[in-house]
This record gives structure tokens, C-alpha cells and sequence, in this order.
């Protein structure tokens, strides 16, 4: 957080490398959580609104811009809600991030939400952890779960992402999206396919026993390099 105050952008360079030039356009931030990602692409000159469906952090994100003097505006809603909020067909740009769809049961929904408030022609960037690591045990030893979504995984955790040492204990409920159940539900609403890549590391070090191998990558010490962490997609809406 004091490197992205300082001036620092937060977003990984999987991401930056689809994003491309955002100067100048609209661009709509879904589950953004507390907003760096979001302020790091209105510094980089997009107009920027940020969607999440949790009060505080919408409440730290618009704190932060105003600190920061950025122009983004921030919503709080379900993703599915989104169109609730904003102007439908208005964004050049949807991009979403790291996390997001394993809270969701069914995507359908979600990708005719982004699809509606995007312009024609313009274009989603989604990078996601990869469904092959959802369906490890929390120790990454033994596969316990579906790679199709199946129905919920039930999970008690102790921790946070952000902090794994943290005295909390929750039950968690997700799901897990195949490859083909997110291209095909963006395909479903309308989105042309452009850019689709995998990557053996991740830019964040959320799992058990990580090592960074280069710097801002990182991978599980007992599967180093053999097992898919993360994937990007670009997809375009169709023009009408």
C-alpha cells in the first residue's frame, strides 16, 4: 500500500500486457475491492468506475481517490447488479481481476452483465487463477475437488488471503469454473474471443509455500513450473 500511495501502480504485468493504452477511455473495474487496481488505471488516464458488493472497501476506495485526487467513482452492489448502476453500453473498457468468479455459481449472468456495458467493439481484459489449483486441498497435496463446477466447495479456513496468520476462522463457499465454462459463457453473450494465454506463476503469493523464482512471480515450491497458475483472455463485444 505505501509503494501504490507513493505513486506505484498495483497492476501485474499479465494484466498491463493486455490492457494495452487505457488513455482516455471509460472503463469499468468489476469487483474491485478496496480500488487499487482501479486507481492504477485512472492514473495510467482512463475514466474509471469501480464495482463491489462490500460497503467498507467501496468506502476505502473512494477515501483513496480523493487522497490521491484521481477521478474514479465507486459502486456497491452484487456484480450481477452492476447495470443497476451504471449506463449500459457506455464502457470501452471491462476488466476484472484475480479472485473473482470463484464466488459466483454460475457465469451466465456475469458475462452478460459485462457484455451489456460495454460500447460495440469494446473490450473485456480477465485474468483469473487458474481452475486446475481449485482442486487441490488447502495443503496443495491431494486433488479433493471437481475441475467442472459440480456444485459449491464448502471450505473452513483459518486466515485471510491477505493475511494467512490472521486469528479468523470462516467457512467459505465457491465454485469452480472450467476454461471452457467461462469462454463459453462469454461467447454466449455476445464476446469474440481475441487473446487467450496460461501462465506457470502468479504475480501474488496467496498459496502455501511459494517461492519467487523471478521478481513479481511467484510458484508452488513442490510443483515449480508444472502446474498452470494463472490465465489471461481478451475478448471484444461484437459490433452491431
Amino acid at each position: 500500500m505505501d509503494a501504490f500511495l507513493k505513486g506505484k501502480n498495483s497492476i501485474p504485468e499479465i494484466d498491463l500486457a493486455l490492457l494495452g493504452d487505457v488513455n482516455g477511455l471509460d472503463a469499468l473495474h468489476l469487483q474491485c475491492h478496496f480500488g487499487q487496481d482501479s486507481l492504477s488505471l485512472a492514473r495510467m488516464g482512463a475514466r474509471v468506475s469501480g464495482v463491489d458488493f462490500s460497503q467498507p472497501a467501496i468506502d476505502k476506495a473512494r477515501q483513496l481517490a480523493e487522497q490521491l485526487g484521481l477521478p474514479a467513482q465507486f459502486h456497491c452492489c452484487d456484480v450481477r447488479d452492476t447495470l443497476q448502476h451504471i449506463d449500459s453500453g457506455s464502457f470501452d473498457l471491462v476488466y476484472t481481476s484475480y479472485g473473482t468468479i470463484g464466488w459466483l455459481p454460475e457465469l451466465e449472468s456475469w458475462a452478460s452483465v459485462l457484455a451489456a456495458a460495454l460500447k460495440p467493439g469494446g473490450r473485456l481484459v480477465f485474468v483469473e487463477f487458474h481452475p486446475v489449483l481449485w482442486m487441490f486441498d488447502n495443503d496443495l497435496s491431494n486433488i479433493r475437488y471437481a475441475y467442472h463446477n459440480d456444485g459449491p466447495i464448502i471450505e473452513e479456513e483459518s486466515g485471510t488471503y491477505a493475511d494467512p496468520e490472521a486469528p479468523i476462522t470462516t467457512t467459505t463457499t465457491t465454485w469452480n469454473h472450467s476454461l471452457s465454462e467461462v469462454i463459453g459463457a462469454l461467447l454466449g453473450a455476445g464476446m469474440e474471443l481475441q487473446q487467450f494465454q496460461e501462465y506457470n506463476y502468479s504475480p501474488y503469493a496467496i498459496f502455501k509455500d511459494m517461492l519467487e523464482n523471478q521478481p513479481g512471480r511467484y510458484q508452488i515450491e513442490s510443483y515449480q513450473g508444472r502446474l498452470p497458475m494463472v490465465y489471461a483472455l481478451g475478448a471484444r463485444k461484437k459490433a452491431n
